[in-house]
């Protein structure tokens, strides 16, 4: 969304199903616009969102994410508009599923007035997005987190326009047809059969949720990944469906013609068991890994045209050094960091003057591996291996003193990763991205040094705000608080193309030199003032109470997180998004 309004101010009640980063996105894009917001979630039959009705007094209501029903008595007295991830006519829960099972190369969002029949009422904005065809496909969460998001942001704020105007008279739906959800049997893998591209296809469709239900020695998982792998990683032919290697928590399984890399696995619950939560693959299936070798994980694996499963890949352009990293859903186990710090530590070694770190389309980072520490035999002790493997990453990106180090975030980050991502000397973000600077609503205090990055970049007064408040922040709004140095207005396709070419005109910079000796001066009297020993130790002495003290609230958290267990009510810090806030 783009500049303040001049039409009327609105009241508008956000409405949806989670506060996920599509709902994050909209909502404060629209407070930004000059709008008085209110969120009200989707808990109940209707009741919290009639009380946020009451409540608020809504000139107009905005669904981004919704997967049950607006109540009659409100859609029929309140303008209600929904946002649906297809284009006109596409009906039904599982639009972008079915989009991306078809191989469609073009697929659209709905703005729509809620009606009694689902996705029938009438259009007051659409907007079409091309479908990027990556090589090994892509998932449905990255389309959705990067291409659909934007599209939504753009119809969104056509439709508010058109309401604020007042006059617009929205188009009746173009005839459809409504699609059954996309169910397990829709996405079912025969590894008889099935070919490298058919397997990864459901997986990435099944990505991030629900994933792929399958069955391996008589227990049911759901799969997630989908990376194909085009070398040889055993001689001979190897049996479709055999577990052939593991590499950094991923599973390589043999298909009738190649292996695709499984990322993560969920057991399924046990009828009367406990909920289950997504791990790294090799995790979950570790009862059926007996023998299965695990493969070195190069931390110099290059961008070439070879597909294989790598968390950590690293390339030169002149001057430049990229280090582009992806962990699924931004989670960093204790290995993850571990093997991103050996590839820094191999890209200082290289003659360039400028490093990118990121420089990827979709999630930058999320912090800790919340999922590989439930795995875990003794979670509090892997939750403090997890945390120092951060803070030693962070580390040694502060004390690099001889080139100039640049966060290149193409998506969202939250909590330890945005921490990670301040380290840098710049930081740059993608104009869709969304940014949570906090750690409180997972029960922590939060290390990564942010007790000397963030005040440093926000002040002391706006640091405290922004991780008290933990609410989340969009592109524009961290750069006016000085979060961020650059947002860069381009697709996500784009976006490692130009944050490559800002590199370039960075280290080619006639001050780059009087750059890197004012970097130096600034480390050298922030450390006479505080070393960062200090800063590691005192927030590590918060953290060890968060994972080791009885009566601290992260474990509980954690679980519910990773459980997704909905909250009973709307939290009294979305109840209004304050203009403080959304300036």
């Amino acid at each position: 969304m783009s500049q303040p309004l001049h039409e009327r101010r609105l009241r508008i009640l956000v409405h949806a199903s989670a506060f996920n980063s599509l709902t994050q996105r909209i909502t404060l894009e629209l407070a930004a616009l000059g709008h008085d917001i209110a969120v009200a979630l989707a808990v109940d039959s209707g009741a919290e969102l009639r009380a946020a009705v009451r409540r608020h007094d809504p000139e107009l209501i905005v669904c981004p994410m919704l997967t049950s029903v607006v109540p009659e008595d409100v859609w029929s007295t309140r303008t209600c508009l929904i946002v649906h991830p297809g284009p006109p006519g596409d009906r039904g829960p599982s639009s972008l599923d079915w989009a991306l099972g078809a191989g469609l190369r073009q697929w659209g969002v709905t703005v729509l007035q809620a009606v009694a029949e689902m996705d029938a009422g009438d259009i007051w904005a659409a907007e079409a997005f091309e479908i990027p065809q990556l090589s090994g496909g892509i998932s449905k969460s990255d389309v959705y987190r990067n291409e659909l998001s934007d599209a939504a942001s753009r119809a969104v704020e056509r439709a508010v326009r058109r309401f604020a105007r007042g006059g617009f008279r929205p188009r009746p739906a173009p005839h459809g047809v409504a699609r059954p959800y996309y169910r397990q049997e829709n996405r079912r893998i025969d590894w008889r059969s099935d070919t490298t591209a058919s397997v990864s296809r459901a997986l990435r469709i099944a990505d991030s949720s629900p994933g792929v239900l399958d069955e391996i020695d008589g227990r049911g998982y759901f799969l997630f990944g989908g990376q194909p792998e085009e070398g040889p990683l055993l001689p001979g032919r190897t049996r479709p469906g055999a577990f052939l290697a593991t590499r950094g928590g991923a599973v390589c399984r043999a298909t009738v013609d190649g292996a695709v890399w499984l990322s993560s696995a969920r057991p399924r619950r046990l009828p009367g068991g406990p909920p289950t939560a997504k791990v790294p693959a090799a995790d979950a299936l570790a009862a059926h890994l007996r023998g299965v070798p695990e493969l070195p994980a190069s931390p110099v694996a290059s961008s070439g045209p070879r597909q294989t499963w790598s968390s950590v890949r690293y390339q030169e352009q002149g001057p430049v050094g990229l280090l582009r990293f992806s962990f699924p859903g931004g989670a960093m186990s204790t290995g993850d960091c571990r093997r991103l710090l050996a590839g820094y530590r191999h890209a200082l070694d290289r003659p360039t003057r400028v490093l990118l770190l990121g420089a990827s389309r979709d999630v930058f980072s999320h912090g800790i591996h919340l999922g590989a520490i439930e795995a875990a035999p003794d979670p509090a002790r892997e939750s403090w291996a997890n945390i120092n493997a951060m803070d030693d990453l962070v580390e040694a990106i502060l004390t690099t003193h001889d080139r100039i180090t640049v966060a290149a975030l193409g998506g969202n980050a939250a909590a330890g990763g945005l921490m990670l991502a301040l380290a840098a000397d710049e930081v740059w973000v993608r104009e869709g991205a969304v940014l949570n600077p906090h750690y409180r609503l997972m029960g922590l205090y939060g290390s990564e040094y942010w007790t000397s990055t963030l005040p440093r970049r926000v002040g002391p007064d706006a640091a405290e705000r922004l991780t008290a408040d933990a609410l989340p922040l969009v592109a524009a709004q961290a750069l006016r608080l000085g979060l961020v140095d650059r947002v860069l207005a381009c697709t996500p396709q784009r976006f490692t193309e130009e944050a490559s070419a800002l590199g370039q005109e960075l280290a080619g910079s006639a001050d780059w030199s009087h750059r890197l000796a004012a970097k130096r001066r600034a480390r050298e009297h922030a450390d006479a003032q505080r070393p960062l020993a200090w800063y590691r130790s005192e927030e590590l002495a918060h953290m060890y109470r968060n994972f080791y003290a009885p009566d601290e609230p992260y474990h509980e958290l954690r679980r519910a997180f990773l459980h997704k267990t909905p909250p009973r009510s709307t939290p009294e810090r979305l109840r209004r998004v304050r203009p403080a806030v959304a300036a």
